[in-house]
């Protein structure tokens, strides 16, 4: 094997075991809890639904149990056949005394289905403070208190959550719920103590009416794959903070088969690629295990199995602080495996322009806009 080549190992697998040292560090910095805020504004939650997922039931009840003052729920939904109108029926019979609005138009404006939802939703909503999450999220009667101090600040454009997974049972429900707490949460965190506010989750995102109104409304994003990720940076272009919540959501991994966990994974990473490319490029000296074992093989070095030795102790401690960080499951036997697989998937998503979602096959452009042609 070419020297240089060896070479560009031996340092991509060195690089990779700082970068584990570095996130297991940024794991300690966070959650700093934001202090109570003195006024609790009326807030309107925008929940766009798409057929009846696992546990739906479960994740918009959640919403509807908040210990706020003042605030309502609006669903919206494309078909008035879909599954999700028996759930919400459901929820507004349980809670009479909540405002829980179903809206149901078929309209479109782009290729992104779920974003002309919330569009749709709009000439129902009340309040100017605005709570948008996505169907499968999970979260606590205090979610909506602790959004409710940093989304008024003047300054802030957004506010976002972190999340951790909630898998089943299954393998690769679990190896999801790995790919999440172990990989995209330590990134996120590592970014943001370098500086770095370039994010925004579709799990949650909090904003103000009219920061709505001048980043161009729903209908700016209309056809964007990343709509959550154009949101924060629209409204960062304006010159308004993006605040990471100290608070921590759930979302519901649905992934059985693996052919669902390589389909689920490979839409995320084509996306990251597309709107962001060197970024993508470069994270991948975040895969700090796979890099110090591929490179002990290739070079059959001491020194370099010993590296990879270090590399497994440390991103074993990265599991354990990230487990205790977002209070999840221990799955130790399932680190190495979890790495390697998503190893592999970050580079396959290195190529191709096409994802699959709600049964739609997305050809995405150079500039996140999409292009639906239906299989």
């Amino acid at each position: 094997m070419a020297g240089w080549v060896l070479a560009a190992a031996h340092v991509a697998a060195v690089l990779g075991v700082a970068v584990l040292l570095a996130q297991t560090l940024a794991l300690g910095s966070w959650p700093r809890r934001e202090p109570s805020p003195g006024h609790l504004p009326p807030i309107s939650i925008l929940k766009p639904l798409y057929r009846e997922g696992p546990r739906l039931y479960e994740c918009l009840r959640s919403f509807c149990d908040q210990d706020y003052p003042d605030y309502e729920i609006v669903f919206g939904l494309q078909d008035p056949q879909d599954p999700a109108v028996a759930v919400v029926r459901r929820l507004q019979a349980e809670f009479p005394g909540r405002t829980l609005k179903l809206v149901i138009d078929p309209r479109r404006r782009g290729g992104n289905a779920k974003v002309d939802n919330l569009a749709n939703l709009m000439a129902e909503v009340r309040h100017d403070v605005l709570v948008l999450a996505d169907a499968d999220i999970l979260v606590g009667p205090d979610y909506l208190r602790r959004l409710a101090g940093p989304v008024q600040d003047p300054e802030v454009g957004i506010v976002t959550c972190l999340y951790r997974g909630s898998p089943g049972r299954g393998l690769w429900e679990q190896i999801g719920a790995l790919f999440i707490q172990d990989w995209f949460v330590p990134q996120v965190l590592l970014a943001r103590a370098l500086g770095s506010s370039d994010f925004a989750f579709g799990a949650t995102i909090a904003l103000r009416r009219p920061v709505l109104a001048a980043v161009g409304g729903f209908e700016a994003l209309a056809s964007q794959l990343a709509d959550d990720y154009a949101l924060g940076a629209r409204s960062r272009a304006l010159g308004l903070r993006t605040v990471l919540s100290s608070y921590l959501v759930e979302t519901v991994v649905d992934e059985p088969r693996l052919s669902d966990l390589v389909a689920h994974q490979l839409r995320w990473l084509r996306t990251i690629r597309v709107i962001n490319p060197w970024g993508y490029f470069f994270s991948g000296v975040t895969f700090g295990l796979p890099l110090a074992a591929g490179a002990a093989v290739v070079s059959d070095q001491g020194w370099m199995w010993g590296l990879a030795f270090v590399a497994l102790v440390v991103r074993l401690m990265l599991h354990l602080r990230a487990c205790g960080r977002l209070h999840a499951h221990r799955r130790l036997g399932l680190v190495p495996l979890a790495d390697a697989l998503l190893c592999g998937l970050w580079a396959a998503g290195l190529a191709g322009r096409k994802v699959r979602w709600r049964g739609v096959a997305l050809a995405v452009g150079h500039d996140g806009n999409i292009k639906a042609n239906r299989e």
